[in-house]
């Protein structure tokens, strides 16, 4: 029987997102909608430890975040509009709270996803966009979006204060845009879609390597903006991508919980169904032939996910694609994954000259994956010294506690193969 803790934090993590849209839309007011639930969070640790866990956890919480809100709002003295706006808002019941809609003569019906297009303001700069709305909406800390982003966490702090004064000072109401400007929001959008997948795919804190709920949130808002604009390959490319990514969820987790290397996937585990929807999404995506980033990606996962075997895999067309994507999207990190395909398709010493460049090493000390990509490689190459300092690296940047067991099984496997280390 799991804790009123736990409950607690499962709560938070699975409806997080879906409470806060909802307080924001009735309210209008992103920092208040914020403190009247962490305080509501608060008050059920100690109603739930006193009286039990109610059947609906989300409508409880719903409910005292709203009695929260009025009272910070009577006490505050704030503008009469946003109190008659909050007293009048009726809380949904258990049943209507589940598929709760809204429908203003808008496409988007769905409160996540508005919450996600009217934080992805032009007024903000497309960084502030995203972060807002992955800590909003999302429901990461501070210090997980700072991870997202390569940057340090005061510096994100920083630019989430900035954010939300300027929504402030701005006047930027909480409202959706029309429909004949969604397409200017959607860069951003698609972008809080996928770090929020990558967040729940490779989970850069806790206990558990993959946080299913995000993955499953991430796809969830993918279906819906692939329904609500079917014509834009981007947004296909992004769910494509994420469908084949998902689809090999069951084998990256060892029985113990440790992170198993795609090379040693049983495949037999993968979800064929997934497989050949995300391929199916992808197809419909490229026939538009207008490329981009997620199409790119997705077509990189599509040959991933069609390999029968670990040989079979087509690494010279994955790194070809990379090359591809380094034109569409450069980035230091999108040179990280070229080289290991590179390494994969033509030897490890050939991406490891490629990840040791200035550009990409230099500008990714920060970032694990680097670390533990070097370490691969130079173990491949029998460099056991540099490979226990690379895998040392990455075990002091990681907060993920099953990330950690398997880098340090890594560097036994090291010094146990030849490192003059001990």
């Amino acid at each position: 029987m799991i804790s009123v803790q736990e409950s607690v934090e499962q709560v938070f993590r699975r409806e997080h997102g879906r409470i806060i849209a909802s307080l924001i839309r009735a309210c209008g007011d992103f920092d208040l909608a914020e403190d009247a639930l962490q305080d509501a969070f608060v008050q059920a640790l100690g109603s739930w430890a006193e009286r039990g866990v109610p059947d609906n956890p989300a409508a409880w919480l719903m409910t005292a975040a709203r009695a929260r809100a009025l009272d910070r709002m009577r006490r505050a003295k704030v503008r009469a509009e946003k109190y008659a706006l909050l007293s009048a808002w009726v809380v949904p019941d258990e049943g209507a709270f589940a598929m709760q809609e809204h429908s203003n003569g808008s496409a988007l019906h769905d409160d996540r996803l508005r919450l996600i297009f009217t934080c992805c303001h032009p007024a903000l700069n497309l960084d502030a966009q995203v972060a807002l709305t992955l800590r909003t909406l999302g429901g990461l800390s501070t210090a997980e979006i700072a991870r997202a982003f390569l940057v340090p966490e005061p510096t994100m702090a920083q630019r989430l204060v900035r954010a939300k004064h300027k929504i402030r000072t701005a006047g930027i109401p909480y409202q959706a845009p029309p429909d004949g400007q969604l397409a200017e929001r959607l860069t951003a959008v698609l972008a809080v879609v996928y770090l929020i997948f990558n967040e729940g795919y490779a989970a850069s804190a806790g206990d558990a390597l993959i946080r299913r709920d995000l993955c499953a949130e991430a796809i969830r808002l993918g279906r819906l903006l692939a329904a609500l604009m079917p014509e834009q390959p981007e947004v296909l490319g992004l769910l494509g991508l994420l469908l084949l990514h998902d689809a090999r969820r069951g084998a990256r987790i060892s029985a113990a919980g440790a992170p198993v290397l795609l090379a040693d996937q049983d495949r037999v585990n993968w979800d064929q169904a997934a497989i050949s929807e995300g391929c199916a999404v992808v197809e419909r995506a490229l026939s538009m032939r207008r490329p981009g980033a997620y199409q790119v990606q997705a077509a990189i996962a599509a040959l991933h996910a069609q390999a029968a075997t670990p040989e079979q895999t087509d690494w010279p067309q994955i790194a070809a694609l990379y090359s591809v994507l380094t034109t569409i999207s450069p980035s230091p990190v999108v040179e990280l994954n070229r080289a290991a395909a590179v390494a994969m398709a033509y030897g490890a010493e050939y991406g490891l000259a490629l990840i040791d460049r200035p550009t990409v090493a230099g500008a990714l000390d920060q970032y694990r994956w680097l670390h533990t990509t070097r370490g691969e490689l130079l173990r491949r190459l029998a460099r056991w010294d540099e490979a226990t300092a690379a895998y040392t690296r990455a075990l002091a940047l990681s907060g993920n506690t099953a990330e950690q067991a398997f880098v340090t099984q890594q560097l036994a496997a090291i010094r146990a193969g030849g490192s003059t280390e001990p």
